[in-house]
């Protein structure tokens, strides 16, 4: 997503006196030592009259014009995909954005939450390591857990449903839904195409869902909907709402007709948990994202 990219910043400087260009790059920085310019120039992040330059002794004319591209930090690049909602020496609990990997796959390794949380950790200590707890599917925005040991990561996995108190979601889903709240209960599977539906008759290979929502907002083409899990299951309130007729926005593999807003309707808006070392009870809550709010308007 656009929004997400941090854009090298653009210095520009007109050239008033003739000078190398390192003589007149220590005058436009007096704060860069000269081994900080110099990098400047060997990466190519320096032009004159919008040609890149590697040579510090080039002579300079008057009116030239000179552009520095200064790279963003990396702690600017990982705040511009997720915010910290809170961390600890246990854990720590994101608001990742939609179009976001949780983790890299076998199809796409890219930046992810995992790995530009790893970064940011290693910048403190290289020796620390970041654990995936649960997952988010890429466009899938909200709160998220990672653990920063493997003790935690173990603890919160294997005691999730005695852990998690509350995991709420807010979701905008195409039509208009009449019974204002209610209860989903279903029993699903997964096919060879790795796509998840649901079956009415348990048997081995399936696993119980229960998906609890209430209308907020509505019109005649859209619904925002609030939803409580209390089960977690892979895709568990997109096949539950394909199944009832009002497929959740931009959900193409499940039923959605169209997506106006670019991204899955879908977001972890809040989670309430005992916390794996203090047992402490945290709650983290994020915004429902404002292009929800504009379809039901």
């Amino acid at each position: 997503m656009a929004s997400e990219l941090i854009k090298p910043k653009q210095l520009r400087f007109v050239v008033d006196e003739t000078a190398t260009l390192i003589k007149f790059l220590r005058k436009q920085f007096p704060n860069k030592g000269s081994n900080k310019i110099k990098q400047l120039i060997e990466r190519k992040l320096v032009t004159v009259n919008n040609e890149t330059t590697t040579y510090f002794t080039q002579q300079l004319q008057i009116k030239q014009i000179v552009a520095v591209n200064e790279q963003p930090k990396q702690e600017d690049i990982v705040f511009s995909k997720i915010k910290i909602l809170f961390e600890d020496e246990s854990i720590i609990v994101i608001d990742k954005k939609a179009g976001l990997l949780s983790i890299a796959t076998q199809k796409e390794i890219e930046k992810t939450a995992y790995s530009l949380l790893s970064e940011y950790v290693k910048r403190k200590n290289q020796r620390s390591r970041i654990f995936i707890v649960h997952r988010l599917d890429k466009q899938t925005s909200g709160v998220m857990i990672f653990a920063k040991n493997q003790d935690v990561k173990i603890k919160l996995q294997q005691n999730w449903h005695e852990m998690i108190i509350e995991r709420t979601y807010s979701v905008v889903v195409e039509g208009f839904v009449e019974q204002k709240e209610g209860t989903i209960i279903s029993w699903l599977k997964e096919n060879k195409m790795y796509k998840m539906y649901s079956v009415k008759t348990p048997d081995n290979d399936s696993r119980k869902a229960i998906t609890h929502y209430k209308v907020e907002k509505q019109n005649n083409e859209y619904s925002l909907l609030t939803i409580r899990l209390e089960t977690g299951r892979k895709n568990q309130i997109r096949v539950h709402f394909f199944d009832l007729g009002f497929p959740v926005v931009g959900d193409v593999k499940y039923g959605a007709t169209h997506n106006p807003i670019k991204r899955l309707g879908l977001h972890a808006k809040l989670i309430k948990f005992m916390h794996p070392v203090t047992n402490k009870v945290i709650r983290f809550e994020s915004p429902i994202p404002s292009e929800f709010l504009r379809l039901v308007q």
